[in-house]
């Protein structure tokens, strides 16, 4: 009997956004042109998508409706690939909020699960729709090539879940504006077989510096939400 063809799936964040260094979960920001250029420079030698499926949310979803068409590809909108809810926290400035809160993200950055944003959603919520909307997309595409566009907080989440790895392990998977990560499927008797094939951030800049926590990113609590 032949064994199915795995299935790739292609995790693309979106590239840098306008407004700032907030928390931008469910905040519907666009992107600026500099995050427009970041996901085309992504995608520009990629072949072989045979799908487009996008968050709803504006920052993934005009690009992915431009590429879409540019490549001919049909486009699916899943709303279960939006970013986390950061609640109260959400289009307030990162390092505010910070000030403000800083026992409570201490323990937010190293042991995300059930802690939430007040108002917010926890990341073990996030991870259920995203294991549902993840799950249906194998079943519904199982064998294609698919390019997900979404979020760092989203991909992180999923790595954790799809690698076998804590959510206390989700801040060291660095998902930086325009990462693309690509993973295969194998679809065995016993279950799915899921291989990081890579994971890929776009070139540093010469003049870029490392930043520190929790200046980093909007998302990381571990998981990068933006």
């Amino acid at each position: 009997m032949t064994a199915p063809a795995p299935t790739i799936v292609d995790l693309l964040r979106h590239g840098a956004c306008e407004g700032g260094n907030i928390f931008r979960g469910v905040t519907d920001s666009a992107l600026s042109e500099a995050g427009w250029r970041q996901m085309a420079d992504a995608l520009s030698s990629g072949i072989g998508w045979q799908r487009v499926i996008s968050s709803p949310l504006q920052r993934c979803r005009r690009f992915a409706e431009w590429f879409a068409s540019d490549r001919g590809l049909p486009l699916a909108v899943e709303p279960a690939l939006r970013e986390i809810h950061f609640g109260h926290w959400e289009g307030r400035d990162i390092t505010a909020v910070w000030q403000e809160n800083k026992a409570f993200l201490e323990r937010y950055y190293r042991s995300p699960g059930n802690l939430a944003p007040p108002g917010g959603e926890t990341p073990t919520e996030a991870l259920a729709r995203l294991r549902r909307a993840w799950d249906d997309l194998l079943t519904c595409h199982q064998g294609e090539h698919l390019l997900l566009i979404c979020h760092g907080g989203a991909i992180r989440l999923l790595l954790c879940h799809l690698l076998g790895a804590p959510l206390a392990s989700a801040h060291f998977f660095d998902v930086p504006h325009g990462c693309l990560t690509r993973l295969r499927i194998y679809h065995l008797q016993d279950g799915d077989v899921v291989q990081l094939v890579f994971h890929q951030p776009p070139p540093l800049q010469a003049d870029a510096q490392p930043a520190a926590l929790p200046q980093a990113d909007p998302c990381a609590h571990g998981p990068q939400h933006s």
